[in-house]
């Protein structure tokens, strides 16, 4: 019973904690009304244009490639701490080697495969191709 008392106070103080600070902010901050707060940016500017803006997809796929290597990494470092007191304990060295090979082995044929299909190399812009044939004009 005094575990469920431990995570009753726990959930008390978690709620508590965010909702006085809350209340803190809202009675001590000044509460001036203007124009410009309540328009949709409040850096004071008139917004232009529309909100529809098509982003470039590589963006995305560089970001993702981020993402699968960061993992990559974060999964090498448990394997390189455990590797020389394995080897010291007679781990024959084919049973710690072939499953990092093999996941390390798959991440490139994956990187290669992003490469070959061109997810990873960017497309120039019309501005940037235009300075570079004006450059190789002059």
């Amino acid at each position: 019973m005094s575990d469920w008392i431990a995570i009753g106070a726990l959930a008390a103080v978690g709620l508590l904690i965010p909702l006085g600070m809350m209340t803190v902010s809202a009675l001590l901050r000044p509460s001036v009304p203007e124009t410009g707060k309540s328009t949709t940016y409040e850096s004071g500017e008139t917004p232009t244009g529309t909100t529809r803006i098509r982003f470039n997809i590589q963006y995305y796929m560089v970001a993702l490639l981020f993402v699968v290597f960061d993992i990559e990494t974060v999964l090498l470092f448990p394997w390189a701490v455990i590797y020389r007191p394995a080897i010291q304990a007679d781990v024959p060295m084919i049973a710690l080697l072939w499953p990092m090979l093999a996941f390390v082995g798959i991440l490139a044929i994956g990187l290669v495969w992003a490469w070959r299909s061109g997810a990873i190399s960017w497309a120039r812009s019309p501005r940037a191709t235009s300075r570079k044939t004006e450059r190789d004009l002059n």
